[in-house]
């Protein structure tokens, strides 16, 4: 063994300088809170998005238009989507379970069918919503479009 192989064991020294330990330790005093003010004092906490007195950037930026805490948002899938689908799987009914199980939607989603594309087959169609062009385009290839 040699002394310039000795190393402390992992773990056994801190490398975080200790504040408030008197003035030989050079971070004494104030312990590096400076003079004064609320940032100096026991229990301080800032609030969240406090800028120091300045107008803070959530009141500075403008706000636009209205958001509707009722909107109902729909996941939106085409007939050309439903199409593919069937060409795929052959099925004859198509409803959520079978849109989530190939990723076309989510399970927590509201779906509404949209009238891009069009049937080929007969197809019975269950969703939350239809647009009427979807509607139209169903029952013309002699499908059913049930709202759940």
């Amino acid at each position: 063994m040699k002394l310039h192989i000795l190393k402390p064991s992992e773990g056994s020294t801190k490398t975080r300088k200790r504040i408030g330990r008197g003035q030989g330790s050079g971070r004494g005093g104030t312990s590096t809170k400076g003079h004064k003010g609320a940032q100096s004092r026991s229990g301080y906490s800032q609030k969240f998005g406090f800028e120091g007195g300045q107008m803070p950037l959530q009141r500075r930026v403008p706000k636009f238009g209205f958001k509707n805490v009722n909107r109902i948002s729909y996941h939106a899938i085409n007939l050309a989507d439903i199409q593919l689908l069937v060409d795929k799987i052959g099925i004859k009914e198509v409803g959520k379970d079978i849109l989530v199980q190939h990723g076309l939607a989510s399970k927590n989603d509201l779906i509404k069918v949209l009238g891009d594309g069009t049937l080929k087959d007969s197809i019975h169609v269950a969703a939350n919503a239809f647009s009427k062009s979807a509607i139209a385009s169903i029952e013309k290839s002699g499908g059913k479009a049930v709202k759940l």
